[in-house]
């Protein structure tokens, strides 16, 4: 353990993998959106990761020398237990949360205050200054759900970020939503952009960027069908997890996945990954 934890840090340090350890804690959703990398939906299978399983995961990867957690899924809040995970998770190490943001009633944020101040980021995705653009892809109603919940969480104490995905960039149009979302509170270092990538409902479509081991910068991803090169690459079509992206189907102990990762990364050619790695 001790001269994998080495190595782990070393290649850290060289970026050569990631920080963070994503845990992908559920696949359904209340929304359909366009272009999802795992067809979530209200209907789709859930795929949970059993909260002490995400514990001892995070437990270990901190013994590896990871220093962040990300948790997505899905849309994580539709589990009932997900306050506490997160707590739980926040005490081992930094978190961000990926969100759609469309579920923070009263009772939720009442639940989430304890949280504030802590190291936990709410990362609320939201596409467009427009509403009928932002709703095109999201969903009836999310812009003016996601719109309102902002500046709550952010009254609240939490640190918000804000994910824009694009099909395609417009200058123009992005400096709307960064004018909009300043106006929410949330500061531009905030901001994160990313293109669209061709995996999921999007490849059904033919839209986004394609990707592949060389495009994707590696952030091991566990989810409940084993562990993955990416948060990109856990992902459904038609039904169906992908596992050209898998690296084991097997989850702990987490050192024999991330040691497997490790000798792929080593092999990875550079490339430029900046507009896809969720950060």
């Amino acid at each position: 353990m001790t001269g994998l934890g080495e190595r782990v840090r070393t290649a850290i340090d060289a970026q050569v993998i990631g920080p963070r350890v994503w845990l992908y804690a559920n696949y359904h959703c209340n929304l359909t959106c366009s272009y999802c990398l795992t067809e979530s939906s209200p209907r789709a299978p859930r795929r949970e990761l059993a909260h002490d399983l995400m514990v001892a995961v995070a437990v270990e990867a901190r013994e590896l020398g990871f220093r962040r957690l990300g948790l997505t899924g899905g849309e994580v809040f539709m589990r009932p237990d997900i306050v506490e995970t997160i707590a739980a998770l926040a005490r081992i190490l930094p978190i961000v949360v990926l969100t759609n943001g469309t579920l923070f009633t009263p009772r939720l944020r009442k639940r989430l205050r304890p949280l504030a101040g802590r190291d936990v980021a709410l990362q609320i995705s939201l596409d467009s200054a427009e509403p009928e653009t932002n709703d095109a892809a999201r969903g009836p109603g999310n812009y003016r759900r996601v719109v309102a919940a902002i500046p709550r969480l952010v009254a609240d104490g939490h640190d918000v970020r804000i994910a824009t995905t694009l099909d395609r960039r417009d200058d123009a149009a992005l400096e709307r939503l960064c004018t909009l979302h300043r106006s929410l509170g949330v500061t531009d270092d905030r901001h994160i952009v990313r293109a669209v990538v061709r995996r999921g409902r999007a490849d059904e479509q033919g839209v986004g960027v394609p990707v592949d081991h060389a495009a994707l910068f590696p952030e091991p991803t566990v989810t409940a069908e084993g562990v993955f090169w990416s948060p990109f690459g856990a992902t459904v079509r038609g039904g169906l997890m992908d596992t050209d992206l898998r690296v084991s189907a097997t989850i702990l102990p987490l050192a024999d996945p991330i040691a497997s990762l490790l000798d792929h990364a080593d092999a990875r050619p550079g490339g430029n990954d900046g507009l896809i790695g969720i950060r």
